[in-house]
């Protein structure tokens, strides 16, 4: 066991290096982490809806069920078999406690469902946030590759002239550009 142990640790340990040194990928899987927790809570707000529906069709037919023996009671009471109302009222009295144990479960499980509803909205946040995270990541990751690659493009168009013989493009083309910048700042001078 001990053995299994290390190698799980070691490859545990070599896992979150990996995630600490490439964040956008600790992003993306925590992200797919929220989205099947997610999934989970909206399958069990369905599974919980079913129970509360099945609840509330059961508490249905024992209401049916009380109101036929509190018929039966006032039938049996009134021509005179107190032997049969009083059974009757046993039996109504049994389904009143069922009922009642029935709306109880059915009332925790609205409690569940509004918990759920409750943390699927906050997983559903979280998700959005950590979403908003990764792309920030991705975009941040992409714009340092960009950069890195245009200073390696920089540094390898450097290398193709000499400085010191005197012949920069890019010195050429910013001496242009501030002599245009100059002749249109006088132009702006001489107009007013």
């Amino acid at each position: 066991m001990g053995l299994f142990e290390d190698l799980n640790s070691f490859l545990e340990n070599r896992l979150d290096e990996f995630l600490r040194n490439n964040p956008h990928l600790e992003l993306q899987a925590l992200e797919e982490q929220l989205r099947e927790q997610e999934e989970d809570t909206l399958k069990l707000i369905a599974d919980l809806q079913l129970q509360q529906k099945r609840l509330q069709d059961e508490i249905l037919g024992v209401a049916q069920d009380i109101q036929r023996w509190h018929e039966r009671v006032s039938k049996a009471q009134s021509k005179g078999r107190l032997d049969l109302a009083q059974a009757a009222q046993q039996r109504e009295a049994a389904l009143l406690h069922q009922g009642n144990q029935l709306w109880g479960k059915m009332e925790g499980v609205k409690q569940r469902i509004a918990q759920t509803k409750a943390l699927q909205r906050q997983i559903q946040t979280r998700r959005n946030e950590v979403h908003t995270k990764a792309r920030v990541a991705e975009a941040a990751r992409a714009q340092a590759q960009t950069q890195s690659q245009w200073q390696t493009s920089a540094w390898n168009q450097n290398s193709n002239y000499n400085i010191g013989s005197g012949v920069d493009p890019l010195e050429s083309q910013f001496q242009r550009w501030e002599t245009d910048e100059e002749l249109d700042q006088m132009k702006r001078n001489m107009g007013r």
